[in-house]
């Protein structure tokens, strides 16, 4: 398939303003060439090769936009030519030409350019450089205050852009700091009510646990109704925990999250793509909640991505391991390519909060025979949480 030339691809991207100007200027000069061509000095009427100058005048202003100056100048040098033919005078498309290159020049360039070359087409036209005769006094006149009078509203309408351009940047960055302080309100808002929560209502439903339990076990009390009380205790503090687990996640988070079975299919695709990665899942499984789930998932993510980023072609081992009553991930590696660290999104702050968030203990270092270590140790049981929550 043949790729279009510049010009055509040009064509393509002109203002519909500059297409329907051009056409106009190419108009123009085709009905003076077939009307008026003696009047302007011609032999004879038409004069042919003034159609093709008013074609090549009117494409210089299709592209007007894109090379001001180089559009500026040629329309000088036209007009050059147009006098060494013996014309005494510029046609009206031409000086209608001449017009939209000073405007151009004050709409398009910055004001010290623009100026300094719209002074320039002045005085080449005053001083009898382009027409090679000397002005009377009123034809400079008039020829300086029209060409000036459309360097000027070019350069006012680049102002006026300029400005407008400057406003909506304002207004653009006005809309992101109150999107950003109104998505701060809303985090601050949602940590102020897990705090809450924290402080009224998981305090006294975990007492409450304790006190039924303690009554249960010595024997001071019905057995079966406290056995319920317990029970229904330790779901409120679960569902209390996913709560202010959500809460005090990214708004991104608490719609529903990966977990850790799906740690083997993240391996896997690691692993297939020529890294040496082994996946060790010990004990038996259990269901956790869903913010204990999602931690536990973005810490072992985390930790396995910083270790590819730094291990090189060294071998890396997770390892989960399910306990009574908590559950531990690891990521070990040997090391070799490049300093350990953790850089990437949440990084070793990020890991430690969310092992925290659930009474966890989180660890990370290097390791004594190089390499490096992340562990976390995260609580599944409530008794293990209610007594976080107390202290």
């Amino acid at each position: 398939m043949a790729v279009p030339s510049p010009f055509f691809r040009h064509l393509r991207t002109v203002s519909k303003s500059d297409a329907l100007i051009g056409c106009v200027i190419v108009a123009l000069g085709m009905l003076e060439a077939f009307t008026v061509a003696t009047e302007y000095g011609a032999a004879e009427t038409p004069e042919p090769w003034w159609i093709g100058q008013a074609i090549v005048t009117g494409v210089l202003v299709w592209f007007r936009r894109r090379a001001p100056v180089a559009v500026f100048i040629l329309m000088i040098l036209a007009q050059y030519v147009w006098y060494r033919q013996g014309y005494e005078f510029c046609q009206t498309w031409q000086l209608a030409s001449l017009l939209i290159a000073f405007h151009t020049i004050g709409a398009e360039l910055p004001l010290k350019p623009g100026l300094a070359w719209a002074v320039a087409g002045v005085l080449a036209f005053d001083s009898g450089a382009v027409d090679h005769r000397g002005l009377p006094f009123g034809e400079a006149t008039f020829l300086t205050v029209v060409f000036a009078a459309a360097y000027l509203t070019g350069l006012a309408l680049h102002a006026h852009a300029t400005r407008t351009l400057r406003l909506s940047a304002h207004a653009e960055r006005l809309e992101r700091d109150r999107e950003r302080r109104a998505a701060e309100a809303v985090a601050e808002e949602r940590i102020r009510i897990a705090r809450e929560l924290h402080d009224v209502v998981a305090h006294s439903v975990s007492m409450m646990v304790m006190q039924a339990g303690v009554l249960r076990r010595t024997g001071s009390g019905d057995a079966e109704a406290l056995l319920g009380i317990e029970r229904m205790g330790r779901e409120a503090v679960e569902e209390l925990r996913v709560m202010l687990g959500a809460l005090r996640m990214p708004l991104d988070e608490t719609i529903p999250q990966p977990g850790l079975d799906l740690l083997p299919g993240m391996v896997n695709a690691l692993v297939s793509s020529g890294l040496r990665i082994t996946l060790d899942v010990r004990g038996e499984a259990v269901r956790l909640a869903p913010g204990l789930d999602l931690s536990a998932y973005r810490i072992t993510q985390e930790a396995l991505t910083n270790a590819v980023k730094h291990a090189g072609e060294s071998a890396i081992r997770v390892t989960v391991s399910y306990r009574p009553g908590s559950v531990e991930v690891e990521v070990l590696d040997e090391g070799g390519g490049g300093p350990p660290g953790l850089s990437t999104g949440n990084g070793l702050a990020g890991m430690r909060e969310r092992a925290a968030l659930f009474g966890g203990v989180f660890e990370a270092g290097p390791r004594p025979g190089g390499g490096f270590r992340v562990h976390a140790s995260l609580p599944i049981s409530l008794e293990t949480f209610a007594n976080e929550w107390i202290r």
